[in-house]
């Protein structure tokens, strides 16, 4: 092996490069692990099993002789056995595992333990026969030695409890537990004396439970041991619910004081949560007397030499606030509030440089502890609003929550982030005061945050929007000029990032914004985004949940001329697209279509689109279609949809007479028996499945209504630019009558009545009525043809003469290459017309033309 040499000195020409690589080849064998060697002979016939042998008898032979590993996969198979038989089971293996256990390690004990729970779930014998046969095996590892195994074992033992009558667990749990609760026995087996106590309160009468656990549970709170008090005092709460009020306030109320005043941080603390947890079963007299002043001394020791209560204080501080609100002085309100927002704060760099607690350097544990704090609070946030009033938040909480939003730990925001809905919730008319912290969120640095708060962000655009009794316009116009863009920083952070899940889970609840914002700034600020997501995206649920999303703005698009435009690059750019993974997702598109709009929509504009895929070169694509085409068959309603179904059975045929893969060809085969057993809705009979016809006529009333309001919009927008055309036209014709008059009054004296200036005045006043004429009559009919969605030119040019034929003879069109002209043959302005919005164009147009014969009789009499 030549040296190796160092990297500056290295020459990676070709004569070299492969002596460097040779090296490295051997540096690799030198450092590969040597492979152990295989199981020798003998030990392969220890570990093998007569195959003959049935599982019971396999069973048996493996806890007797086997291994234990092999024993341990018995006793993990042990539900198994017990299903299929249940009485060989119990007579044979049971006992087999019964004997193992005594000498068995760790992880035998602990699959036994899964086991016996397992058995116990499956009822795969009756609860009699589960205690005589299993009860006893599991009382007797409940004190092993490993803390680990023994936690399973009884974990095993309390879920037992639960279905055991009260009898049995009299006899086989409760005798033997005053024995097990003295002070004489070990550590361990007081501590689990602590937690069979808890779980057999809600088992008896309360008068047993006096008579039988009280005495022991007494004799545990006094324990020597702290861990036992501790264990005890968690279980209180259990024992109280056990035995109701009265008791709880005679037995349990003293033995929590006094435990509350206990040497143990850690006993205190559990006194402090317990007393938290039972403000319900005290009245308030014991509130104000005895819980109220605990409370204090908790609050006041937790920041000068108890910091291990204040984890715990702060997490419990909005139930307990509440649940003393009733016994609160105006001054302890204030303090208990001024209590939480200094916790809110902890930890935090103040203005003045120092800390909270005047503390220049503090420990990574100090400082774990304050973000757990600042968390806490973070999550009593609602119970604080509730505490102080939602009409005096801005006033008391709103710098709070502020910082909170702002605080520079991410489980802080995180914790702020999905507690939102609930502030919003509580502030109603008041929310639109913490839209800039909506936007701050939005824009958080960190996914996590964005997630949290993308789970409730419908119900939280509602409220910011249109949510309130009182918030009107004005609310909505400070939300939405900074969330738009928050909105669109978020997706495009989220789709930058390589966590998918949250861009998927954001862009459905985008699909919300059309009930948020209006059809124009969805179209230029996000319809085009999910277009582009669907065509560059590499994930296929952030390419899916975006087509719906599109689908979703499209279906709720006012404007036709931008549907007509997102339809056609959804068919151009995804089913006739290059790529086949884009024809795929324009047949993921055309499934969400079919969902949303109604037949009628998705026959129109994607029916035959979708059969031009059966054509397709890629093979997924025409298997993709040939699952579609059920669902594209149960759009047709006949006689209306005749050609389509002739235009679909057509591309069965040709995909079963021309069709070469294999795969494409057995899907198409079930699919045409599939179709074959479809039934298409006829218009004439009436609906076999009404439901969904019901919901498709729904969908299709709500498009036709979709463009009334459309067609209402422009013309309202025509009536208002034709009232401002009118005004300018009436002041142009006093400006020119009034000049004309004097004109004309000097033209009498210089000119006789054949002259070329009248000639030329008469010329220019056909002219100017000829433009008027042509003006009018295209902006009056020009923006009702241009409606794409309504019928053919022909058939409206059709619909339109024979609405003027009922019009009599006041007026007669004449068409030409480029305009409608008219021309007046009497008194127009006295006819009869429909009341179509054409006949009320045409009103119009008659009333200008006699306004311009009016105008020009001035001029023939001064002639």
């Amino acid at each position: 092996m030549r040296p190796i040499t160092l990297l500056s000195d290295m020459d990676f020409s070709q004569s070299n490069l492969f002596g460097y690589i040779e090296d490295l080849q051997e540096l690799t064998i030198i450092e590969r692990p040597v492979r152990r060697s295989l199981k020798t002979p003998e030990e392969i016939e220890r570990l093998t099993v007569d195959e003959e042998l049935s599982d019971i008898e396999r069973a048996v032979y493996l806890l007797s002789s086997g291994q234990d590993l092999q024993g341990t996969s018995v006793v993990a198979n042990l539900p198994v056995l017990m299903r299929q038989n249940p009485a060989e089971t119990l007579r044979r293996v049971l006992p087999k595992i019964r004997e193992v256990l005594h000498v068995a390690g760790v992880e035998m004990q602990l699959t036994a333990a899964v086991s016996f729970l397992t058995v116990l779930q499956e009822e795969s014998v009756s609860i009699h026969t589960y205690s005589h046969s299993f009860l006893h095996i599991i009382l007797q590892n409940l004190e092993h030695r490993d803390t680990g195994v023994s936690n399973a074992w009884l974990e095993t033992l309390l879920a037992v409890i639960e279905a055991l009558p009260k009898e049995t667990i009299r006899h086989e749990i409760l005798n033997p537990l005053v024995s097990k609760a003295q002070l004489s026995q070990t550590l361990q087996s007081r501590l689990v004396s602590c937690k069979i106590m808890g779980k057999l309160a809600n088992k008896f009468e309360a008068h047993i439970i006096k008579r039988e656990i009280i005495p022991l549970v007494k004799s545990l709170c006094q324990d020597v041991e702290y861990e036992v008090r501790t264990c005890i005092c968690r279980q209180l709460e259990h024992i109280a619910q056990g035995i109701g009020t009265e008791l709880t306030k005679t037995v349990v109320l003293p033995e929590l004081v006094e435990l509350a005043r206990d040497e143990g941080s850690s006993v205190r603390l559990a006194a402090f949560e317990t007393l938290v947890n039972l403000l319900d079963m005290f009245d308030a007299d014991d509130r104000s007397q005895t819980v109220l002043p605990l409370v204090k001394s908790f609050c006041e020791k937790s920041f000068k030499a108890d910091e291990s209560i204040l984890v715990s204080l702060s997490f419990h501080l909005g139930k307990l606030c509440n649940g003393l609100y009733g016994i609160f002085t105006p001054e302890q309100h204030l303090r208990f509030l001024e209590f939480y927002k200094k916790l809110s704060t902890l930890g935090l760099q103040q203005e003045n440089g120092h800390n909270d607690n005047q503390l220049q350097l503090q420990t990574l544990e100090q400082e774990k502890k304050y973000i757990s704090v600042r968390k806490n609070c973070a999550y009593n946030f609602p119970a604080m609003i509730v505490f102080v009033d939602p009409k005096n938040f801005h006033l008391e909480l709103y710098s709070i929550f502020f910082c909170l939003c702002h605080d520079p730990e991410v489980p802080v925001r995180y914790t702020m982030a999905i507690s939102f809905y609930e502030v919003a919730k509580l502030l109603n008319s008041g929310v639109y005061t913490i839209h800039k912290e909506l936007v701050t969120l939005l824009q958080d640095e960190s996914l996590e945050v964005l997630d949290a708060l993308v789970g409730h962000l419908p119900e939280i655009l509602e409220l910011m929007t249109s949510g309130g009794e009182n918030s009107g316009s004005e609310g909505k116009l400070l939300s939405i000029p900074d969330l738009i863009p928050a909105l669109t920083t978020a997706e495009q952070r989220a789709a930058t990032s390589l966590k998918w899940r949250t861009h998927e889970k954001l862009l459905q609840k985008y699909a919300c914004l059309p009930h948020i914002i209006s059809s124009d700034q969805i179209y230029y600020r996000f319809l085009h985004r999910m277009l582009t997501i669907i065509l560059t995206n590499n994930v296929l649920p952030v390419q899916k949940a975006a087509a719906r999303t599109l689908c979703v703005y499209l279906r709720y698009n006012r404007k036709q001329e931008q549907r007509h435009e997102v339809i056609q690059k959804l068919i151009e750019q995804l089913g006739q697209g290059k790529s086949y993974w884009n024809r795929l997702r324009f047949l993921d598109t055309c499934e969400f279509i079919m969902e949303l709009f109604s037949k009628s929509f998705f026959c129109k504009y994607f029916f035959l689109p979708v059969l031009e895929l059966t054509h397709d070169p890629v093979a997924n694509v025409r298997m993709k279609l040939c699952y579609l085409l059920p669902k594209v068959k149960s759009t047709l309603k006949i006689p209306t949809d005749k050609h389509l179904l002739q235009q679909l059975e057509l591309c069965i045929r040709k995909l079963l007479c021309q069709e070469k893969d294999k795969d494409v060809l057995t899907i198409v085969k079930r699919t045409v028996l599939e179709l074959d057993r479809m039934e298409i809705s006829v218009d004439a009979l009436p609906k076999r499945f009404y439901e969904n016809d019901l919901l498709d006529q729904e969908k299709e009333r709500q498009e036709h209504l979709l463009l009334e309001m459309e067609q209402l919009e422009k013309e309202k927008q025509q009536n208002e630019g034709r009232s401002t055309n009118i005004n300018d036209k009436m002041f142009e014709k006093k400006r020119r009558d009034s000049k004309t008059s004097s004109v004309l009054s000097k033209s009498i004296t210089l000119s006789a009545p054949g002259s070329s200036s009248a000639t030329s005045a008469g010329k220019e006043d056909k002219k100017s009525k000829l433009v008027r004429s042509q003006s009018f009559s295209t902006q009056a009919l020009h923006p009702k043809y241009s409606n794409i969605d309504k019928c053919p030119n022909k058939s409206s040019t059709t619909g339109y003469t024979s609405s003027i034929s009922g019009m009599g003879k006041s007026c007669v069109l004449s068409f030409s290459d480029d305009s409608f002209r008219t021309h007046s043959t009497g008194n127009s302005g006295n006819a009869a017309f429909p009341s179509s919005s054409s006949s009320r164009n045409l009103f119009n147009s008659a009333d200008q033309k006699n306004n311009g014969s009016k105008e020009s009789q001035p001029r023939k009499m001064s002639m």
